[in-house]
Parts: structure tokens; C-alpha cells; sequence
């Protein structure tokens, strides 16, 4: 599990943006099972794959250079000097299945939490594996 804040809030181009870099090393470097760019933090679940060398990905090989991308891109088409995004993330292993459903949940009802939208399908800038 890994959540970061943003500095400021973003707009739904800047969230698409970050949406895409993320989801590029999917199927790659790690199997996302859900990812949700809200307007103030981007929250994601996922499993890291092993490296040709039989290592797994290191967590900040990959979120990383999906921020710096995206950021690159917001600063490009605002004119800002700085990133929207905090350098660093919070991420945690998740222990158990519990735990796995209770976060879950969460990350997929953020939207309607939030009340941005009435239901978690109606958001854009939510991806859950497996759905169309």
C-alpha cells in the first residue's frame, strides 16, 4: 500500500497525467490491483514484481519516477516552478486479508467520501483491476 499527498490540489488533466505515469510500469514492474488520484492524494494497492535479477522492484524505482514524470508535465503546462507532489510517500506491507478488504474499501469509496462523485464507478481517475 502506498498513499502521498499532493502540494496542492489537482485538477482532472493533472490527475489523468498522474494516473497515467502510474499505471505505465503496471504489468511491468508491479501488479496494481487498485490505484485512485484524488485531488489532494493518490492512494494505490499493488504487488511489486522480481527484476531480471530475481530482486523485486524497489518501491521508489517506480513510484518515483512516475511522480517526477507527471510533475514534469503539470510544471510544463502551468508554468509552476515546483511539482505538485511531495517527494515522499507512505507505504506499509499489508499483514493480512483484513487488512487487504479494509483498505481496499477505503481507497475505492474515497470518491464518494469525498463527495465528488455518487458512486466509486462514476469516478474517472479511479483504476481497479479487472474492471472494464
Amino acid at each position: 500500500y502506498v498513499t502521498f499527498r499532493h502540494r496542492r490540489e489537482l485538477d482532472d488533466g493533472e490527475m489523468k497525467t498522474l494516473l497515467k505515469a502510474l499505471l505505465r510500469a503496471e504489468g511491468r514492474k508491479w501488479d496494481l490491483q487498485v490505484l485512485c488520484v484524488l485531488p489532494e492524494q493518490t492512494e494505490l494497492i499493488f504487488t511489486v514484481r522480481e527484476g531480471r535479477n530475481g530482486s523485486p522492484y524497489e518501491l521508489s524505482d517506480i513510484v518515483e519516477p512516475a511522480k517526477r514524470r507527471a510533475g514534469g508535465q503539470v510544471i510544463k503546462s502551468s508554468g509552476e516552478r515546483f511539482s505538485p507532489f511531495y517527494a515522499e510517500s507512505f507505504d506499509r506491507i499489508i499483514r493480512d486479508e483484513h487488512e487487504l478488504e479494509e483498505r481496499w474499501t477505503s481507497i475505492v469509496e474515497g470518491p464518494v467520501r469525498r463527495e465528488l462523485v455518487q458512486e466509486p464507478d462514476d469516478y474517472e481517475h479511479l483504476w481497479v483491476s479487472g474492471a472494464s
